[in-house]
Parts: C-alpha cells; sequence; structure tokens
C-alpha cells in the first residue's frame, strides 16, 4: 500500500491527498501486528447503562498520524481512553504489519515487522463528540480520514468529517496484515557503488544497475577483461561501498 506521509497541518489534510487508502475510510487507531477479530468490524459496543437503550455500533477507522509515531500514538489513546472514560467506546487500536527482512548494506539480514499502511492507525470506536476529541487532541495525530465539511462561505477550508471503513476495506487490509510472506527491503539503489564478497566474481567491482527484492537479486556492471559485463548476483554476495 504506501509511503510514509509527514505530519501536515489539519486544514491542508484532504482524502484525496491519502494514497492506498480507500476514499470511503474514516477515523483511525494504532495497531500491533497480532491478528484481531475484524470480521466484527460492525458489532455493537458493551451497551450503555440504561436498558432502554440502543446497543452502540462501533466501527473502524482510519487516523493519519505524524511520522514513525504509530507506536506511540497507539500507547498514548490507549491511556487517554482510559483517563478520559472513554475506554468502553474505543474499543481497539491497531497498526496492521506484515513480516519483512531488511538486507544490510553488509549482506547480512534483519527481521522486521512493515507497516501495511504507515503513517497511519486504525481505530474500532463508537463515533461521538467526546471519542473524537479524545482521538484528535492526542499529541502526534493529525486527523481522521475522511471527508472535508466545507464550508458555505468563505475561503477557509472546513474540518474533516470522519467516515468509517466499509466491511470489504477492513477485511482487505487485515488479510495483506495476515500476509505470511515477507517484504524484502534493500538497502540498495540504482547507480550504487557494489564490491563482490563471494563466488567467482569476488573482489570486482561494479555498479548496480537492477534490485529485484522479491528474489533477493541484483544485477550489477562488472569490469571483466575491460569490458563492463551486466551480472546477476544475490544480495549475499556483494558488499555495498561507501
Amino acid at each position: 500500500m504506501s509511503p510514509s506521509l509527514s505530519a501536515v497541518p489539519e486544514s491542508d489534510l484532504d482524502l484525496q491527498d491519502v494514497p492506498d487508502l480507500p476514499e470511503s475510510a474514516g477515523t483511525a487507531a494504532a495497531t500491533d501486528s497480532h491478528a484481531i477479530s475484524h470480521a466484527d468490524s460492525e458489532a455493537p459496543a458493551p451497551a450503555p447503562a440504561s436498558g432502554d437503550a440502543k446497543p452502540l455500533v462501533a466501527r473502524w477507522y482510519a487516523v493519519q498520524v505524524a511520522s514513525s509515531c504509530e507506536k506511540k500514538v497507539k500507547a498514548t489513546l490507549e491511556q487517554r481512553a482510559v483517563t478520559l472514560g472513554v475506554d468502553s467506546r474505543i474499543l481497539e487500536i491497531e497498526i496492521p504489519q506484515t513480516p519483512g527482512v531488511k538486507l544490510k548494506k553488509d549482506g547480512s539480514r534483519q527481521s522486521i515487522e512493515e507497516k501495511v499502511f504507515p503513517g497511519y492507525v486504525l481505530v474500532r470506536m463508537v463515533l461521538d463528540e467526546d471519542t473524537m476529541m479524545a482521538v484528535r487532541s492526542t499529541p502526534n495525530v493529525i486527523n481522521f480520514v475522511g471527508a472535508e465539511d466545507r464550508r458555505a462561505t468563505g475561503k477557509a477550508r472546513g474540518h474533516i468529517k470522519p467516515r468509517p471503513l466499509s466491511r470489504s476495506e477492513v477485511d482487505r487490509i487485515f488479510k495483506r496484515a495476515a500476509e505470511k510472506k515477507p517484504v524484502v527491503k534493500v538497502d540498495l539503489a540504482e547507480g550504487d557503488q557494489i564490491v563482490v564478497t563471494a563466488g567467482p566474481f569476488k573482489d570486482f567491482q561494479g555498479e548496480v544497475i537492477e534490485v529485484s527484492g522479491e528474489r533477493s537479486k541484483l544485477k550489477a556492471l562488472l569490469s571483466i577483461f575491460g569490458r563492463e559485463t551486466p551480472v546477476e548476483l544475490e544480495f549475499s554476495q556483494i558488499s555495498k561501498q561507501s
């Protein structure tokens, strides 16, 4: 899905600016990579004290947060929900993640958790004034994802109206998070200079011309017998030159 978004003023947030998230997306909250019961995305929240009151429906919302602050927002919002007395209406805060492998410059591999939507958290909550304020006032939260409620007069832009994620959107997001195939992230790019550390071309130097993270391979131009020749190499066979 998608690159991490930098923090922007609330007035500048527009649903059209959000990549990889559906247009009908709404409020959010933070999350870990553990499995969640997203099948209950529209399940009723705990019934209110009055036996005659209708059960409140909790829905999933997407929330944009400052870059790399997803876990911090999750932890803070969980604490604030209890402190503000809305923990019975803010039910789950999730950061969908999938396993990943980062290939370092020296060829070593590091297991990581790759965020499905960097810069966003998902929150299952009952939307009302109190829960909206609890989310919006949490440090490092930019705003809910939703539709802009434009003002009738003046040039000033309106506030974002949170819109819930549909059941199909929730299923798609968490299905992707549940995928076990690791995402490979490579600290290499076209134009980087490398030296071969293993194999028949050991000690040859060259320039990267193509990177294939899915196959854990790259192509580099190596000077062989005075001619630059494209050679396919395993990530484990090379080291990036500084």
